[in-house]
């Protein structure tokens, strides 16, 4: 064969070849476990190691992966929690500055991962919360979520990653390390550890004032019966009638290293 020839066929398969298994998005990392990356990430923040390789291995996953490997609500969750907590650790503890603009802050693209950079809105209402709207109270869906959001999300909305997600302020649920095996009774334990913290109950008048997060987001928890029905559960209200619910101002002040153990 003419040696010209047979080197441009050589590259044209090389080339055919290369652009096929990026269409097929191929990763070499399959068998990472992905809930324990995540979980790692959380402990060396904690335990003041760097997290630079760490978060260089999720900027390099694909969407595939992640999407192969996060094969159950309860492992999305786990995953999704801990990485929104520890950048919200990671990003704010080098430029609280960018605080004072929380507008901003929670929409702008900054977190690297799959090969993109996302916000931490993406995280909570797209992927955590299912495609709902920001400032649809739980009550309005998105209407045209993009591919990884729709790959990533989770199947079921869960109320209890209110009482989990740790935003930065002083009145954000503690942080805890979400492990997909344990999260069922993580989360409920968390939510009643939260719930009892800021819930005051006044029996002669029967109100009861919550945190605002119950306002804010008042369709995921059922609005007001819904409400009424999970202090009962968490034991911070002895009744669900002839009780009327207070929600008190959110404290934004920045307060980061708010650990917890569940």
């Amino acid at each position: 064969m003419n040696p010209i020839l047979y080197k441009f066929l050589c590259f044209s398969l090389f080339t055919i070849s290369t652009v096929w298994a990026n269409d097929m998005d191929f990763s070499t990392n399959q068998d990472t476990d992905w809930n324990k990356v995540s979980e790692n990430f959380l402990k060396n923040i904690r335990d003041g190691k760097s997290t630079a390789d760490i978060r260089t291995q999720l900027y390099n996953t694909t969407l595939q992966e992640l999407e192969t490997s996060l094969d159950t609500d309860k492992k999305k969750l786990a995953f999704w929690i801990n990485i929104y907590n520890a950048y919200i650790q990671e990003i704010l503890s080098k430029s609280p500055e960018k605080y004072q603009d929380r507008s901003n802050f929670f929409k702008a693209e900054q977190i690297p991962i799959a090969g993109r950079m996302v916000s931490f809105e993406k995280i909570e209402h797209g992927i955590i919360r299912k495609s709902q709207w920001p400032l649809g109270l739980g009550l309005v869906r998105k209407w045209f979520p993009n591919k990884f959001e729709r790959k990533l999300r989770v199947d079921n909305r869960d109320f209890r990653i209110h009482f989990a997600l740790n935003c930065g302020a002083k009145d954000c649920p503690p942080v805890a390390i979400y492990k997909a095996a344990e999260i069922e009774n993580q989360l409920a334990k968390g939510s009643e550890n939260y719930l009892k913290k800021t819930t005051e109950f006044n029996e002669t008048t029967g109100e009861v004032t919550v945190t605002p997060l119950f306002s804010w987001f008042r369709g995921d928890f059922g609005c007001k019966r819904g409400i009424k029905k999970i202090l009962k559960k968490y034991h911070v209200i002895p009744r669900t009638k002839h009780i009327d619910l207070i929600y008190k101002n959110y404290d934004w002040t920045l307060d980061l290293d708010n650990w917890t153990k569940l």
